[in-house]
């Protein structure tokens, strides 16, 4: 054997040791904690920030006891997808009757037109089938999926830097950032399409790391790639991790569908991905190559099987579909299917393929309302999506104002009062420090070229800047939920780096992990300095006026 062959090969983010095994390359790692090999600790650990997101996110979660914000819409819907398999009107008084327990005629006998898909509103559906239609109930299925959020954050994590340290780092930034934290505890649509988002990023870097191990063991170490050869084709036809990720972005989709542009998004990184996995391993011209037996069938996984997912959460609408074509005959929806029955000489026409056309002209309708059917509205807390990021106009969902000293358990002062809120603000030090992390992010992914720093670049383009085309419009800065996981990666990679690797000097390395600590001390502090506005605590005014720092804020 010769010395070539004897040293250790590193292609595709993979090293090739004497013997011909495969392993993960070193230079992943950025700092020496409890690593990959320690399975049973470092799921202990994501468990424990679990556990901790979950236990702040049910705290007082009945509280305050009404609807706040949207939920007036998408608890009702949920509740009527449950109890009749679709939408429907409500009657006047219907909050008043909810609140009080009464459940019974609150709803109208038609159809509603709705301007948002089903797959969230099923699950505010489950939570109010398990604990009944009251604020706890319709609120519960927020809480479970924001706690999930932290644990595939610390996952996702984890495998991108090879630390679980730093995967509970980005799992605790997350827990601890205010506008998941309160949106993990409304019934609003935004929190699970930021889930399937996340969950279906970590799928594809899951897959990205699947794909080359895959690669790296069908061609040996020495081979040496011809000008026609194409790399691995065969065993890599079916992609577990790529299956996954398609059906969580249906999900997205099914839940919002501004997660279509993160889809184009992070199929375009994905394809980039697996070009840079083929020119590696000596593939000339591999981003064409890769468009051939990569892109194919990535398209396929990412939108055929999303697409698929995505009209299967309408079957409960697609059930009922006479119902809409009765109440809105010639309008929305098209005619009644039967008025075909009557035209069609065969006597058939089959049912579902009449209620995909009325599920067509639904979704034209809806496309018109979020383009133009608001154009000329306002509303209080919009706010231009160009500042989001530097927490330009947060979102009061509920307050309760001049409650009176000696009232409530108000302990103001004579000459003061109290007030309760809740707040959709995000933790200010984490924000302002993830804008600096981004900007670091473009930098290390373009010059430094580290692929890492491309998940948080891209996620949080997808999942931010669509919005700007959008400004004249009313449209609210908890829209950024999606966008905050990235920028806790962005700033968790950042620290990482700060810290330094395993080669990193001791002074570097020290005065690395104290500058990194302090932040993550200053996000803690600073998420329980805005914990009352958070959570409807009761509040002197001025200890209210300490926390709004900008008058934008109030």
């Amino acid at each position: 054997m010769t010395t070539t062959q004897q040293r250790p090969r590193r292609t595709a983010g993979l090293s090739w040791t004497a013997d011909g095994r495969v392993v993960p390359s070193a230079r992943r790692r950025m700092v020496p904690a409890i690593r990959h090999r320690d399975p049973f600790a470092g799921w202990a650990a994501t468990l424990a920030v679990t556990l901790l997101a979950g236990f702040l996110r049910l705290w007082r979660l009945r509280t305050p006891e009404e609807f706040l914000f949207d939920e007036t819409y998408y608890a009702k819907d949920a509740w009527s997808l449950l109890r009749h398999g679709y939408t429907t009107g409500y009657v006047e008084a219907a909050n008043e009757k909810i609140l009080s327990g009464r459940l019974s005629g609150i709803f109208t006998d038609g159809p509603s037109m709705v301007v948002h898909p089903e797959a969230g509103k099923w699950l505010i559906a489950l939570g109010e089938a398990l604990f009944g239609m009251d604020p706890f109930g319709w609120r519960i299925a927020s809480v479970v999926v924001g706690t999930l959020m932290v644990m595939v954050m610390v996952r996702l994590v984890r495998r991108l830097t090879g630390s679980t340290l730093l995967g509970c780092t980005a799992g605790l930034l997350l827990c601890f950032e205010g506008l998941h934290f309160v949106m993990s505890r409304l019934a609003l649509l935004d929190v699970f399409l930021a889930f399937f988002l996340l969950a279906a990023v970590s799928c594809l870097v899951a897959d990205r790391d699947w794909g080359r191990l895959r690669m790296a063991r069908l061609v040996p170490p020495d081979h040496r790639m011809a000008a026609s050869d194409w790399g691995p084709v065969r065993g890599l036809r079916f992609r577990p991790w790529r299956l996954a990720a398609g059906v969580l972005l249906g999900l997205a989709v099914a839940t919002k569908w501004n997660a279509l542009v993160p889809i184009a998004a992070f199929g375009l990184l994905v394809w980039a991905w697996d070009a840079g996995a083929r020119r590696s391993l000596g593939v000339r011209r591999p981003w064409l190559r890769s468009a051939v037996v990569d892109a194919v069938p990535a398209f396929f996984y990412l939108v055929v099987v999303a697409l698929v997912v995505y009209v299967l959460t309408w079957t409960g609408w697609l059930l009922h579909a006479a119902e809409y074509e009765r109440a809105l005959s010639d309008t929305q929806y098209g005619p009644y299917w039967g008025s075909y029955l009557e035209r069609d000489a065969t006597g058939f026409v089959p049912e579902l393929l009449q209620s995909l056309r009325s599920l067509w002209n639904y979704h034209q309708d809806v496309y018109t309302f979020h383009t133009r059917g608001l154009n000329d509205a306002t509303h209080v807390y919009q706010s231009n999506p160009a500042g989001w990021l530097l927490l330009n106009r947060p979102v009061g969902v509920d307050a309760d104002l001049d409650i009176a000293p000696g009232t409530g358990g108000c302990d103001a002062p004579r000459d003061s009062t109290c007030l309760r809120q809740v707040l959709l603000l995000g933790t200010p030090v984490l924000w302002w420090g993830g804008v600096l992390a981004l900007v670091y992010a473009v930098f290390a992914w373009v010059a430094r070229r580290d692929w890492r720093f491309a998940i948080p670049v891209v996620g949080v383009a997808a999942t931010w800047l669509p919005w700007l085309r959008y400004d004249d419009r009313p449209i609210f800065s908890y829209y950024a939920v999606a966008t905050v996981p990235f920028t806790v990666i962005a700033v968790t990679l950042l620290l990482g780096h700060l810290v330094g690797g395993e080669r990193a000097s001791y002074r570097r390395r020290f005065w690395g992990t104290l500058a990194a600590g302090t932040f993550v001390v200053l996000v803690l502090v600073n998420f329980a300095w805005f914990w009352p506005i958070y959570t409807d605590e009761l509040i002197t005014t001025p200890e209210w006026l300490e926390r709004v720092w900008f008058r934008a804020w109030i």
